[in-house]
């Protein structure tokens, strides 16, 4: 027998509430499931994106301006930027080149975002100096490269043919 918010007609309900007790577990006070590091790099990284994903959460909930256009802008741009400091964390820890490209990319696509948004307010933009991707003192990394996602997966493509 099923439980009762999961029979015919009342299955809507039964996600909805599912839905909502996921997303308040989640939601709890700002906090993130507890991760275990097997490695000190990877230590930092989890330090380096929880310090991120906080930052962005916060810097989300934006005040109402009465410009609903100004708060899109307001909360968006944090996400976005969220997504940049996220991908440079990748950039600085990770390893796989196919995630390193990409991490790249949405560096620069989320940037472009944020300014077009910005300019679309017409406010002005910011400065377009290249994301840090080591942290002080360490030893630089290969360099940074992008592509568009198209060719991107085109090459991809060609090599998981092969």
């Amino acid at each position: 027998m099923l439980p009762r918010f999961l029979k015919p007609g009342l299955a809507p309900l039964g996600a909805a509430l599912l839905l909502a007790v996921a997303a308040a577990a989640f939601a709890h006070d700002g906090d993130h499931p507890v991760q275990t590091a097997q490695t000190a790099d990877e230590s930092a990284f989890l330090a380096e994106n929880d310090a991120a994903m906080t930052k962005m959460m916060n810097d989300m909930a934006a005040k109402p301006s009465g410009d609903i256009d100004r708060d899109f802008v307001a909360m968006m741009t944090p996400h976005h930027q969220g997504a940049i400091d996220m991908a440079v964390i990748e950039l600085r820890y990770g390893k796989n080149e196919r995630l390193r490209r990409i991490a790249q990319e949405i560096i620069v696509e989320q940037r472009q975002e944020i300014d077009a948004m910005k300019l679309a307010l017409g406010e002005q933009v910011t400065d377009a100096t290249p994301a840090p991707t080591q942290q002080p003192g360490a030893k630089p990394g290969p360099a940074a490269t992008t592509h568009d996602h198209m060719n991107m997966h085109h090459d991809m493509m060609k090599q998981e043919t092969k």
